[in-house]
């Protein structure tokens, strides 16, 4: 078995040497090499050839269906960008800011086209792949929808924040796990739990980026604390201080979201404290992780080969297994 980032280092050297886009039109095609050559952390192919070593040595199958899952990880990204009207991806300028937003328009649409066509490769199990990958390929969008639509909304519900993390992020890792096991040969219960998996640890990720974004150390996140606070976002904690608040509170947070005050940040996390919404989130990240590794231990598999799982799951939410 392989760990997480001995997995990372191959993948690299696989899609390097793979990546499906001829030369011509280099308009179109350079904006894509560019995005892909400054790499991110992997995570969701490594986590479908993870799944896949889990029954046996890593097929060809895994790395195709691992390539087509990076490639239109990417492609939602090159989208999200455009629409958040973003200047920097990694540190850098994104593609619509650099080349314009017509090459970034087409580098997404053409490069969603060449992941179907790498999942297309897939000779085991190839309907059931198809199927999951475009599944969750419309539930994320989806979910990136919703999350707009919400941004227009003064109310959203605890359940529909969760339903559209779920659709936005947490799905991709599930499928991606799913699909190394599908390329695997595991075809019932063991693919599914995987999937479970994948799906609460990418809910419990997604909680815990939002208790880091108010209340973590700038310089381990490397983001400026209470950035969600300043845009009015309505993450997990600003819906459970809605929903907890005195009247009193929520006339506090009413006034701090209805300005960009100096002070808004310290005073709003003054008030989530004070509900107490800062426990809860922490108390859901854990609750969701013991669902994620719940799941995981009912993968009838000996549990050495889960290991790198187990430690992949406790590195991103910062807990041991």
């Amino acid at each position: 078995m392989h760990s997480f980032s001995e997995l990372v280092v191959k993948f690299e050297d696989w899609f390097a040497a793979n990546l499906p886009f001829p030369n011509a039109p280099s308009t179109l095609y350079d904006p894509c090499r560019y995005l892909l050559k400054e790499g991110g952390k992997r995570v969701r192919p490594v986590l479908c050839l993870m799944g896949n070593e889990l029954f046996g040595e890593i097929n060809a199958d895994a790395w195709y269906a691992a390539s087509g899952i990076e490639l239109f990880h990417n492609f939602t990204l090159i989208h999200d960008d455009i629409m958040d009207k973003a200047p920097l991806r990694r540190g850098n300028p994104t593609i619509h800011a650099k080349y314009g937003m017509t090459a970034g328009i087409l580098c997404g649409d053409v490069m969603s086209i060449y992941a179907n066509e790498q999942v297309a490769k897939v000779k085991n199990a190839l309907p059931q792949v198809l199927h999951l990958f475009n599944k969750t390929a419309i539930e994320v969008c989806e979910g990136q929808q919703l999350d707009m639509d919400y941004e227009l909304r003064n109310e959203v519900s605890m359940a529909e924040y969760i339903h559209m993390i779920t659709l936005k992020t947490s799905v991709l890792l599930a499928c991606s796990l799913k699909m190394g096991a599908l390329t695997g040969g595991s075809l019932g219960d063991n693919a599914d739990k995987l999937y479970e998996f994948g799906k609460n640890m990418g809910i419990a990720f997604q909680l815990q980026d939002d208790y880091l974004d108010a209340f973590g150390d700038s310089a381990k996140t490397g983001k400026v604390v209470g950035g969600d606070i300043m845009a009015n976002k309505k993450t997990f904690l600003h819906i459970h201080a809605q929903l907890h608040a005195t009247t009193a509170q929520r006339a506090a947070i009413k006034y701090l979201v209805g300005g960009n005050y100096a002070d808004k940040v310290q005073n709003m996390l003054a008030v989530f404290k004070e509900i107490g919404t800062d426990k809860a989130c922490r108390e859901e990240v854990a609750r969701y992780s013991d669902l994620a590794f719940a799941a995981l231990e009912e993968v009838a598999m000996p549990q050495k080969r889960k290991d790198p799982l187990y430690q992949l799951a406790a590195s991103l939410l910062q807990r041991e297994k």
